[in-house]
C-alpha cells in the first residue's frame, strides 16, 4: 500500500485557499434575500390621475355652484356634488403624491405602498 505524503509540506497545497464552511447549512442562500427593483404600477397611478382630475372638476363645479356663480334650479343639490368632488379627490391626490415621492427616491416613500390591481 503506498505511503501517504504531507499535505502541509507540499509546495502546491500551500498556493490553495481555503475558506471555513457554516456551521449550519439551512438551504437559503442569500440572493433569495436581495430586494428585486421596485414594479411600477402603471394602471393604478392612472387610475389615481383619474380620481384626481374628476374630483377636481367636481369640487370646482361645487365651489361655483355653491357661490351661486352658476345659477341653478335647485339649490340644495349644490352640496352632494362638492362632497362628492372631495371624496373622490382624497384618494387621487394621496396615491398621485405617493408615486410622485416614490419616483423622486424620498425615503420612506416606494411603489409598493401604491394598491397594485393585477393581482
Amino acid at each position: 500500500m503506498p505511503t501517504r505524503t504531507s499535505v502541509t509540506g507540499s509546495a502546491h497545497a500551500s498556493k490553495v485557499r481555503y475558506s471555513k464552511l457554516v456551521g449550519s447549512d439551512d438551504g437559503y442562500i442569500d440572493l433569495q434575500f436581495k430586494k428585486s427593483p421596485p414594479k411600477v404600477p402603471y394602471k393604478a397611478i392612472a387610475l389615481a390621475a383619474v380620481l384626481f382630475l374628476i374630483g377636481s372638476v367636481l369640487i370646482i363645479i361645487g365651489a361655483l355652484l355653491l357661490t351661486g356663480y352658476i345659477e341653478v334650479s335647485h339649490p340644495d343639490r349644490t352640496i352632494p356634488v362638492l362632497i362628492i368632488g372631495i371624496l373622490v379627490f382624497l384618494p387621487g391626490f394621496y396615491h398621485l403624491r405617493i408615486a410622485y415621492y416614490a419616483w423622486r427616491g424620498y425615503h420612506g416613500y416606494s411603489y409598493e405602498d401604491i394598491p397594485d390591481f393585477d393581482d
